[in-house]
């Protein structure tokens, strides 16, 4: 990724005009370097401003840095150059029950339902909206997420990384871990049951508190593990995240935080 990230910025700028501002800002925003990614989409939309991926790729980077009403603006945009654009209604609904404005959020998605987004995934962040007296954001949020738990971390991640959730038992609950083009989460998985319990046990052991995280540095990949969300079927399970050795850790323990919150999320909307 580190080899891509300077051949799209080589690219650009060599050619201002060229549309790989649009995975170099998604692989910036993904990196937790906002005020960068900003700076590429930006620029690029100077250049393509009737583009709706980059007005959609704005918004999301807005939406990541707390800027509510600048997301809200960009995919208004995005939905008036592709009507009926699902990802741009549902962003915009997100933003509204954010906002409070919870029946413009209810319209939205039902706008969205409409318009052929999944049933499930809608209905469960329209009724979520409905019980707004005790909602969470992640149940709205819900509405984004892949029905596929297979894919549930997949657009957090970039191409050399990989993460999945296990529950107590090392079972594979969500997520993929990709060695070359197999998958062997299942693997994983199985040498890893019982790693929360030992952890768990040390961490008594040796007085220091509740385990957060574990970290593994080694030449094939960086390893982070977490303790799963604690509620439903994770609980007592684990995060594993693994990426290329060059990662540098604190973009890590980001990366590591925002499956930790996705996780929790799926979860969440699963109880729904």
């Amino acid at each position: 990724m580190p080899d891509d990230l300077r051949l799209w910025s080589e690219e650009l700028a060599r050619d201002p005009s060229s549309l790989v501002f649009l995975p170099l800002a998604e692989t910036l925003r993904r990196q937790g370097q906002l005020d960068l990614a900003r700076k590429v989409a930006t620029r690029g939309l100077e250049r393509h401003p009737h583009n709706p991926d980059a007005h959609d790729q704005l918004a999301r980077i807005h939406a990541d840095r707390g800027e509510l009403q600048s997301a809200f603006d960009e995919w208004d945009m995005v939905l008036r150059l592709v009507p009926g654009h699902l990802g741009a209604i549902k962003g915009m609904a997100f933003v509204r029950f954010q906002q409070g404005r919870l029946d413009e959020a209810e319209q939205l998605l039902m706008q969205a339902q409409d318009g052929g987004g999944s049933d499930e995934d809608i209905s469960a962040a329209i009724a979520a909206v409905r019980r707004s007296s005790g909602v969470t954001s992640a149940e709205v949020v819900a509405a984004a997420l892949p029905s596929d738990p297979h894919l549930l971390f997949a657009d957090l991640l970039a191409a050399d990384q990989t993460a999945i959730m296990l529950d107590k038992d090392g079972l594979v609950l969500a997520g993929a871990y990709y060695v070359g083009n197999v998958d062997v989460a299942q693997d994983v998985g199985a040498s890893l049951s019982g790693v929360s319990d030992e952890a768990l046990r040390a961490t008594r052991h040796l007085g220091i508190g509740a385990w957060c995280s574990i970290l593994f540095e080694t030449e094939a990949a960086t390893v982070s593990l977490a303790p799963a969300p604690g509620h439903g079927a994770a609980a007592g399970g684990l995060i594993v995240l693994a990426a290329a050795p060059a990662t540098p850790l604190g973009q890590l323990r980001r990366l590591l935080d925002r499956c930790l919150a996705r996780a929790s999320a799926w979860l969440e909307s699963s109880a729904l």
